[in-house]
């Protein structure tokens, strides 16, 4: 039951972002390629399409990660987080607040999450957002976490760049293992300008940290990927 009631707060956005005003939006597909994941074939590719667009009720964040592995192993993951506004401020450096939703979609299993969010006005930043959920799982037993997640676009010389990523920090599961902390950015460089684009074109690299990945004790992911971003 409790699957069918958080996917319908899901899905309820979906409609709304139909029919009401869209404020703005973003697609993009991004190449990884990277040789030190954990917790099978250290070797992978990875594209992902992601899909971001802010509306007269809220936010609505998406993506779908496809997996190839040098051994021939693959994985599709997919995300989907509606964020409805509750308040919004003007003139303040906290921007709104939020009942924040995401679902979890990997190979055999989903996950559903809820909880408040907060975005803020922070000089610097195109955006930052903390986002507190619950978390209940598929198959073990429900936990905690908090999400932080950023975006800082800068320039060097006449070159222009982009620091972006998220924090996730997860509480440890009963039986399950530790809790667990994922640390990916991406620093990236905007090759649109040499090409006359409109929206940006970026090469750079994703980094990620991930301790206790898969809430497995001790498992600590040090992954560098090289990175194209393609914006459109």
């Amino acid at each position: 039951m409790k699957h069918i009631v958080f996917s319908l707060l899901i899905l309820l956005a979906l409609p709304f972002s139909a029919t009401a005003e869209k404020y703005w939006s973003d697609t993009s597909l991004t190449y990884l390629n990277g040789s030190d994941y954990e917790v099978g074939d250290p070797d992978r590719q990875v594209i992902t399409l992601e899909y971001v667009g802010g509306y007269s009720w809220g936010k609505i964040f998406s993506f779908a990660d496809r997996l190839e592995s040098d051994n021939g192993d693959t994985e599709t993951y997919i995300e989907i987080s509606p964020e409805i506004y509750f308040v919004q401020f003007e003139d303040n450096i906290v921007n709104n607040l939020s009942v924040t939703t995401t679902a979890e979609v990997g190979d055999g299993f989903t996950h559903y999450l809820y909880g408040i969010g907060a975005a803020f006005d922070v000089p610097g930043f195109q955006f930052f957002e903390v986002d507190a959920y619950k978390r209940n799982n598929d198959g073990f037993d429900n936990n905690y976490q908090v999400t932080l997640s950023w975006g800082v676009p800068f320039s060097i010389g006449e070159t222009q760049w982009m620091y972006d990523g998220f924090l996730d920090y997860a509480s440890g599961i009963s039986g399950i293992g530790p809790a667990n902390m994922n640390f990916t950015s991406q620093l990236k460089w905007n090759l649109a300008p040499y090409f006359d684009l409109s929206a940006p074109l970026y090469v750079g690299l994703e980094y990620v940290y991930w301790r206790n990945k898969f809430y497995i004790d001790g498992v600590n992911e040090k992954n560098p990927n090289l990175l194209i971003k393609w914006h459109f």
